[in-house]
Formats: structure tokens, sequence, C-alpha cells
């Protein structure tokens, strides 16, 4: 028998983002929910075909309530760039809007762990505008994907400690620490198959999530593993690299350092450090567990993510540009 108690309205902000694309795209090809993109007045986003559009200002609420007013799932996306209060103005409107469930815009390292949230710079905010959902009414489930694996390798040398285009590398500590990490595409299947579990009832349902996070992934790797998969995909070796090495909480005391001077490299170095801290909480899934069988998710392929990641770098993608 059918289902037909899944979530079928689904409102996203940010639809033509990094990962808000992967979100929509694979919303849509199960062709089992409507997509609605909440997007600025005057945006000139290209939106795939079928994806409905609520121009909405954020600092208005009334016209963000009405434009929720019905949807059973809202996703929040936004820019590391956004100003710090629209995440708080989209879930306050969600709720007044009746929205039953949120999914908050802090896709990443695990905010649930305690000593990780405590050291990394903005720990405590980004727990707290996940708890706010559940305090104001609705309800959340947090996607916990680690890293985003193509952003991290071809981001700069502050992230992961590649600078591709120049084959150089620092490793952190032994470069072999193993963390989890997710590509967009499978945050995007994991969406898609949440919300086409029935909403309640015999597990898996996705109300088994209500007001607690989601543990996904693509691989557990190390530098190491990245280097190596680097090699397969571009035909080279650690002889044609330049290999640094640098302890990790070395790394992330200066991250902490040049925050403070007001270098937002700071916090990228910070964070990413903090993550590959040995036995830091950087690799969720010992701990946690993950939904990847119950969701049903592919095994990915590292050197095909490797290569996505490549590309990008050496064809000089900057996210901040965009």
């Amino acid at each position: 028998m059918a289902q037909t108690n899944h979530i079928e309205k689904v409102a996203i902000v940010g639809v033509s983002g990094n990962l808000g694309k992967h979100f929509t795209e694979e919303l849509l090809e199960t062709g089992r929910h409507v997509v609605t993109a909440l997007t600025r007045p005057g945006s000139k986003a290209i939106l795939p075909a079928g994806v409905k559009v609520a121009q909405v200002d954020y600092d208005d609420e009334e016209v963000l309530v009405s434009a929720l007013k019905g949807q059973q799932f809202l996703v929040i996306t936004l820019s590391v760039l956004a100003p710090p209060d629209t995440h708080s103005k989209i879930v306050k409107a969600a709720v007044k809007a009746g929205v039953p469930y949120i999914m908050p815009n802090v896709y990443g390292w695990d905010i649930f762990n305690k000593t990780l949230r405590e050291d990394t710079p903005h720990g405590p905010a980004t727990l707290e505008k996940t708890l706010e959902i559940e305090t104001l009414g609705s309800a959340y489930i947090a996607m916990v994907c680690g890293f985003w694996f193509e952003w991290s390798v071809a981001l700069s040398p502050d992230s992961f400690g590649f600078d591709i285009r120049n084959k150089k590398v620092t490793f952190y500590d032994d470069g072999k620490t193993r963390i989890n990490v997710s590509t967009w595409r499978q945050c995007g299947r994991a969406l898609s198959a949440l919300l086409s579990l029935p909403e309640d009832g015999a597990s898996p349902a996705l109300s088994q999530w209500k007001n607690k996070p989601l543990y996904i992934d693509s691989f557990a790797v190390s530098q190491r593993d990245i280097l190596d998969s680097i090699h397969r995909v571009a035909g080279t070796s650690d002889d044609d690299w330049e290999i640094s090495f640098e302890p990790s909480s070395e790394r992330y005391r200066n991250g902490m350092d040049e925050m403070q001077k007001g270098a937002r490299s700071g916090f990228v170095k910070a964070m990413y450090a903090r993550v590959f801290f040995p036995g830091g909480g950087g690799a969720f899934e010992p701990a946690q567990g993950l939904a990847n069988d119950v969701l049903g998710l592919p095994k990915e392929d590292l050197d095909e993510a490797t290569r996505r990641a490549v590309d990008m770098a050496e064809g000089g993608w900057n996210p901040f540009a965009q």
C-alpha cells in the first residue's frame, strides 16, 4: 500500500545555493514533494522547473508568515555572510505560520557534542538557534553531516589544509585523523529520503528525529586519505607535493588568535583544526551511529568526490565571490 502520510509541502530558504540546490533537485526527483523557494524580491537565481516561488523580505514578518502558511517542513540554508538575526526571524515566522518541522542552518560538525561545541567558535550560538525552534513550539531536525567534502577540499588551506593549485598541504598532526564528512549530493539524498518516510508510525518514521540530530555522512576520511585520492585522480605522488605538518592544537590556538584580531580566516582555521583534534569529536559515527542505512543512502566513491573538488579548485571556485 502506498504511503500517504509523508511530508509533501516543503519550503526552502536558499534553493539556489551550494546545498539548497541539491536539496531541491533530490526532492523534486521523487515526485512526492511540492517545493516552494523563498526568495528575495528581484532575485535573479535560476530555479529548477517545478519549483514554486514565494518572494519575501526577511525583515517583514507578515510577508514571511503568509508565505509559510500551509508548509509542512521548512529547510533553512543561509550564506555565512547573512545578517546574524536572519535565522531567528525566519524561525519565528515559521512558528507563527504553524510549520511543524524546521531544519536549521547548522549543517556540519556535531553541535550536540558538548566539548566540541564549547571549543568551536560560535558553537554555543549554533546550538541556541537550533533549540529556539523547539522553545517557540515547532520541532527541529538538525542534519549533522560533518564538513562538506567538496567545499572543504577546494576552499583554502585554512580548511582541510590543501592548496590544490600549488600542490601544497599542511597535515594536522600526522594527517591520519579520520573525521566524518559529506558531499552536497549525499545531504540532498538524505533530506529527500527523510521526507519520503511516513511522518509517524512504525520505524522508520520522520518523527523518530523530532527535536534530535540526524547523523549522516559520505566518508570517514583523513587528510592522508584525501591526498592519496588526489594522487589517484590527478596522477601525482607525494614527490609532486609540498607536505608540511602542524600540531592541530597549535593551529587551533593560532586561528583563535587571528579571529580575535578580526581575521575571518582565523575562524575557519580554528574550527577545522579543532574538529581534527585526535579523538576530538570530528568522527561522530562511533558514538552516535549513522542513519545512512535506514535512509537507504548509497556508498559513495571517494575519488569521484575528490575529482569534483579538484575541478572546483583548479577552476578558481570562490563561494564568497558569488
